[in-house]
Parts: C-alpha cells; sequence; structure tokens
C-alpha cells in the first residue's frame, strides 16, 4: 500500500499542473496512474487527488469534475457515460470503529458506480455501496448503502427522493 500512495503521489501533481486545454495530457497522465487507457471522450479538470490509481477502472464517456479524491483501495468502478461533479469523494477504505483497532487496521471495500450516473457536487461515496444505472446522487449527499437503479437520492444518510426516469 505504501508503495501505491507513493505512486500516486508521484503522479498527481504531474496530472494537477495541467489545465482543461490540455486534455489529450491529462488523457495520457491518467491513464498512467489508473495502468489503463481511458478513451477519448474520458476528460477530467484537475486538481485530482487518489491514494494509489491502480484500483480505478473507468468506462467510456467519463467526465470528472474538479477537486475529486478517490480513495481506491477496495477498487473503484466506474460504468460508461458517468458525470462527477465537482468536490466528490469516493472512499473505499476507512478504519474499525473499535478505538483499539482504528491505528491497526484498514478495512476497504468496493465502490461500483453504474452506467450513466450522475453525482452531484460534494457528495460522498462510502465503500461497499454501488450506485444504480442512470441514478443521480443529490448534492452534498453521503450515501452508505446501495442506490437502486433510475432513482435520485440525496441527505446525510443519502435517501431514496423520488424515482427518475427517461422523458
Amino acid at each position: 500500500m505504501v508503495a501505491s500512495v507513493q505512486r500516486a503521489m508521484a503522479i498527481t501533481p504531474v496530472l494537477n499542473r495541467l489545465t482543461f486545454a490540455d486534455a489529450d495530457q491529462i488523457r495520457a497522465v491518467f491513464s498512467d496512474l489508473i495502468g489503463s487507457k481511458v478513451d477519448d471522450g474520458f476528460s477530467l479538470i484537475p486538481p485530482f487527488y487518489t491514494t494509489g490509481g491502480e484500483n480505478i477502472r473507468i468506462g467510456r464517456n467519463v467526465f470528472i469534475n474538479q477537486n475529486c479524491t478517490m480513495y481506491d483501495l477496495g477498487g473503484i468502478d466506474i460504468g460508461d457515460d458517468v458525470m462527477i461533479g465537482p468536490n466528490v469523494s469516493i472512499i473505499t477504505s476507512g478504519h474499525p470503529v473499535e478505538p483499539a483497532q482504528r491505528r491497526a487496521a484498514v478495512v476497504a471495500k468496493p465502490i461500483v458506480i453504474d452506467r450513466n450516473v450522475w453525482i452531484a457536487a460534494g457528495a460522498t461515496i462510502i465503500g461497499g455501496v454501488t450506485v444504480g444505472e442512470n441514478s443521480v446522487v443529490a448534492a452534498g449527499a453521503v450515501v452508505t448503502r446501495d442506490v437502486p437503479p433510475n432513482t435520485l437520492v440525496g441527505g446525510n444518510p443519502a435517501r431514496v427522493i423520488r424515482s427518475i426516469g427517461n422523458e
């Protein structure tokens, strides 16, 4: 884990010096960070932060807005056509609640973001969660449980607000 963090800490400053106009270079550096080539429809506005990067899998036509953080120890799968707003945190890892165990262990659970999801500004997604296809996570929401497909969720903890459809 230490080597992964050190590698990410060497690559992310390079990524974060780029501007939105450097789209091809952003795609190349981000591909290096995650260890897999992203498609030409991938777009990211720096800065971006991650603990490792190699456990992030990105679909086609994904947009990540500025100042996003992805702690990917547990694995993050992002489907096609996903939009991620600014200041979003996708956090797969944490520490045990018991005081005696907090510094002794890291707990990590995967996060899956299905196709055509929009995660709005300032939302936080916690490990072990799947966000279903076509869903929207409202701004500032803290998602601690799975989000059903085709729903709008919001709040802390996030709850289903309503169903959404393709109109």
